[in-house]
């Protein structure tokens, strides 16, 4: 007899159980077959040669920053999830993106799951979108949403959530996996068919992954996260998969009350309020996809009081602090077994990029020594476990975006600094073999 099962026997993990809906077969002695609804695509084979490239004309929208993540615009026909936690402004994103596109491609359907049409206007109201072309329904049958959509014919349909949809055919419950399976299903056919672009909201779980779990990443073309925390005013719009763009790509955005704004030079805003003369402060030059950003590591060590020193990490991996601390320690002669170590990121993001790691390390140690650090310096490298200073990717794409900031000097690796063939203007490159000799160049002396 089936039963609930919230904890999966084999590797005791939670929320990892797939529901799997076995249909009745259909018998062959009665006459009568399945049907099975018709291919979207070309099933005709054809040789590499003769296939031609389609050069789809995306739409563009006035948020450059939306567009940028997306690849350069919204493509027609594509099946799009955005996902993120709860309160980080999914819906009005998604808002002001439909209106935008109302206003210059379209018309414009919005089905909401969730909300009713007096909340999704009160929100329009606060944003200040109130386009003719943009329509608005509640509703959670798919069936229904199809018949919508037949009527009004749109260019540009956003569901929100995919977990409120029910498709009638299945049997089982709004948000269970077969339903959302089932429901992307029918979205993505609609979306290939037709040539309508269809954004999709998705719940995620307590571990931050889209709930399904994970079904519907493989069955969209491009997956959306947006990132951040509602005690922070900047949000991180990323792409984790995209089959029309670069993956990876990062737009940044910021919470006002009139909605989000985006946020074109992400940097300049990121060391808008930086104290240069303080110890424990470094700037590393982070690649996000394929835009360098300039962000403030700040690191503070303080006497513990306990037998075990304290490592919390904010916006840093909690193991790459623990390696950084480890390497200072054996390599550099830091001591931090007695020492409490703190490690930020300002604006509230999350860096997980090894090209950090120098700068990471160079604000530990001007923390503990109570040195600052070269207001007009910036790091980039990888540490390794030998204190060595490892190779980074795109590396002067990242020098012309601390040179345009007003950067005069940035500490490379030895090696990839030695090989730049042509070094960005305005900036000196330091060269740099190991954490001691960054030590020697990025502290200011003391008087």
């Amino acid at each position: 007899m089936p039963t609930y099962m919230g904890k999966c026997p084999k590797c005791s993990e939670f929320g990892t159980m797939e529901e799997q809906v076995i249909e009745p077969e259909v018998s062959a002695v009665a006459g009568k077959a399945a049907k099975r609804p018709p291919s979207v695509f070309n099933s005709t084979p054809q040789r590499i040669t003769d296939v031609q490239a389609d050069n789809t004309t995306r739409l563009q929208l006035p948020l450059g920053e939306f567009s940028r993540v997306l690849g350069g615009g919204v493509v027609p026909g594509s099946l799009v999830l955005l996902g993120g936690d709860p309160g980080l402004g999914k819906s009005t994103l998604l808002l002001d993106v439909a209106a935008m596109m109302a206003k210059h491609h379209g018309q414009v359907l919005y089905i909401s799951g969730e909300e009713s049409l007096q909340q999704i206007k009160l929100r329009a109201n606060r944003l200040g979108v109130a386009e003719k072309e943009l329509f608005l329904v509640t509703e959670t049958s798919v069936n229904v949403m199809l018949k919508h959509i037949q009527d009004i014919k749109p260019i540009f349909v956003i569901v929100d959530s995919i977990q409120t949809c029910v498709v009638q055919e299945s049997s089982s419950a709004a948000g269970s996996v077969s339903q959302v399976r089932h429901s992307a299903a029918v979205f993505q056919e609609l979306a290939k068919s037709s040539g309508i672009t269809v954004f999709l909201v998705g719940h995620v779980t307590k571990t931050g992954t889209i709930a399904g779990p994970r079904v519907l990443e493989h069955i969209v073309d491009t997956v959306l996260y947006l990132e951040g925390d509602q005690f922070h005013r900047f949000r991180l719009l990323r792409s984790v998969k995209n089959r029309f763009g670069a993956t990876s790509e990062v737009g940044v955005f910021e919470m006002e009350a009139a909605g989000m704004t985006q946020v074109t030079n992400p940097s300049e805003a990121f060391l808008a309020e930086r104290q240069a003369n303080a110890p424990g402060s470094a700037i590393a030059v982070t690649l996000e996809g394929t835009r360098p950003i300039l962000i403030e590591i700040q690191a503070l060590t303080s006497s513990t009081a306990f037998a075990n020193p304290r490592r919390t990490a904010n916006g840093v991996d909690h193991n790459r602090l623990l390696l950084v601390s480890a390497v200072l320690s054996k390599r550099a002669r830091i001591k931090l077994f007695d020492k409490d170590i703190f490690a930020n990121v300002i604006g509230g993001l999350n860096i997980n990029e090894p090209a950090s790691d120098v700068a990471l390390a160079i604000a530990i140690v001007s923390s503990s020594k109570d040195r600052p650090i070269h207001a007009d310096m910036a790091f980039v490298g990888e540490l390794g476990l030998s204190g060595e200073l490892r190779a980074v990717s795109q590396l002067e794409m990242r020098l012309k975006e601390a040179a345009k900031l007003g950067f005069k000097r940035c500490v490379v690796p030895r090696l990839q600094g030695k090989r730049l063939k042509s070094p960005p203007k305005g900036i000196e490159i330091i060269p740099c073999r190991n954490i001691a000799d960054v030590m020697a160049v990025a502290l200011v002396a003391l008087q």
